[in-house]
């Protein structure tokens, strides 16, 4: 098996090394780990293969910066930042707490649904744990949530952002040409909700069963809006989910075959040109920005200043997904994907369960110290292609994997929201949630991922 080791696969684990070591020694930011990781490899591409530095180099920044994802992702920042602005996730929290917080410890079933919620905007561990952490992490200690439990639910819930699409990582993986040519977006959109909707399932079981044990009380009444009054105040946020439902009626279903008939009947193959992934945020933020218009400027002027400082948060999405895609440019030139898909092979003639539990065990390993971003640009195709060798389908390949990848906020010690809900909850040890987020949180995904790729938990489309 070790003659199956290339060029590709040093390359690879040089990458993932190099990054390792800026981001947990160094403390460098992840856009300027996987920048440095790059050009490293660019380097050794032009060393030791048959390509030269500038070839390898050219190509793979070609790669990078015309693909279609990076400019789609840019679209989901912006998005994402219109909903910051107008507070129409705040709105949606409140119609939830309206249903939810008369349960004992209602405030933790807000939460981990807001996490879902949010996840469908920003595909970020770290993000996700900030923005519904500082609203419900105190909600929850102020209803009688422990400090540590009100932690362990914020960061153990903080993965949702990858499980839950459109994120990051799912576009990293349909700008790859492997799982581009086998997987239309659609697909994995819906494949990868439903799989999210099973996890949020579970992890609102965990809810119920720390407030049952901990003996917590519904939410006071009187912090809880009638759901009569909580809908004609906030309903309008609900509108923000036609921006998902518009895109994905006007390409999938019955609906989907009359549109494509429809326009190819005037233009031929017209229909192709339509992209679920990109035109997601931008309906959404479409349907944003008609919901919250009055939280918005009013003039050229407002609009000028507003997008002016949302300028400043393309920069880390931006380099990290041009550098993911570049890097993942030169591996392809190296032979990566086929050596590694060579070994996997290897282990598959032995049994397919093997390649199933290297692989769950390789992830979960990577979650502590890389983000699920870095995850996906290194060993995303990878992965993929190792699944395919023993016959699953696109999607489940791709559902797996995300869900793996979910962990990045809760496997300790090196897991970032762990520290930012410690933060926020003033948690002075976090060492303290270890063992219960290991036990309810990242064990039992791993467990669903592998289920999905065993094919007993069946996922739309596979």
């Amino acid at each position: 098996m070790f003659s199956m080791v290339g060029i590709g696969i040093f390359s690879l684990v040089l990458y993932i090394a190099i990054i390792l070591v800026l981001m947990t020694w160094l403390k460098r930011r992840a856009s300027e780990s996987m920048l440095w990781a790059y050009l490293i490899i660019v380097v050794v591409a032009g060393l030791f293969s048959k390509h030269t530095v500038v070839n390898v180099f050219t190509k793979s920044f070609k790669f990078g910066i015309t693909s279609e994802v990076v400019y789609a992702a840019m679209a989901f920042v912006f998005m994402s930042y219109l909903m910051e602005k107008t507070g129409v996730i705040g709105r949606l929290v409140n119609i939830l707490n309206s249903l939810i917080g008369r349960f004992p410890g209602g405030a933790g079933y807000v939460s981990t649904i807001g996490s879902a919620l949010f996840g469908m905007v920003s595909g970020s561990g770290s993000g996700n744990a900030a923005a519904i952490g500082s609203i419900t992490v105190p909600w929850m200690m102020q209803t009688g949530w422990s400090r540590e439990r009100a932690t362990t639910i914020c960061a153990g819930n903080a993965g949702m952002g990858m499980i839950f699409p459109p994120s990051t990582s799912m576009l990293l993986l349909l700008g790859m040409d492997s799982i581009a040519s086998e997987l239309p977006s659609g697909t994995l959109y819906v494949g990868l909700l439903g799989a999210g909707c099973l996890v949020l399932a579970y992890r609102l079981i965990v809810i119920y069963y720390f407030a049952k044990k901990d003996g917590l009380a519904p939410v006071p009444a009187d912090q809880i809006m009638p759901f009569g009054e909580a809908l004609r105040k906030n309903g309008s946020a609900l509108l923000i989910f036609l921006g998902v439902l518009v895109p994905l009626l006007v390409t999938m279903g019955p609906t989907g075959d009359w549109v494509k008939t429809t326009m190819n009947a005037d233009l031929k193959n017209a229909f192709k040109s339509i992209s679920i992934v990109f035109w997601i945020p931008i309906t959404m933020t479409l349907f944003t920005m008609f919901e919250g218009w009055k939280y918005l400027p009013h003039d050229f002027a407002g609009w000028k200043v507003m997008i002016m400082q949302s300028i400043g948060k393309y920069s880390e999405v931006g380099m990290l997904l041009f550098t993911a895609f570049a890097a993942s440019g030169v591996l392809n030139m190296l032979g990566m994907t086929n050596e590694v898909k060579a070994i996997f092979t290897h282990l598959g003639s032995y049994s397919p369960m093997l390649v199933i539990l290297v692989i769950a065990a390789l992830i979960t390993m990577m979650d502590g110290p890389f983000s699920g971003t870095a995850t996906t640009s290194a060993l995303g195709a990878a992965v993929y292609a190792a699944l395919r060798s023993i016959d699953l389908p696109p999607v489940v390949c791709c559902v797996a994997f995300l869900n793996l990848i979910s962990n990045e906020g809760a496997v300790p010690p090196n897991a970032a929201p762990i520290y930012i809900a410690s933060g926020i909850s003033g948690l002075k040890d976090p060492s303290n949630i270890f063992r219960p987020i290991l036990k309810f949180f990242v064990f039992p995904t791993v467990v669903i991922a592998i289920l999905i790729m065993m094919r007993i938990i069946p996922i739309i489309g596979g």
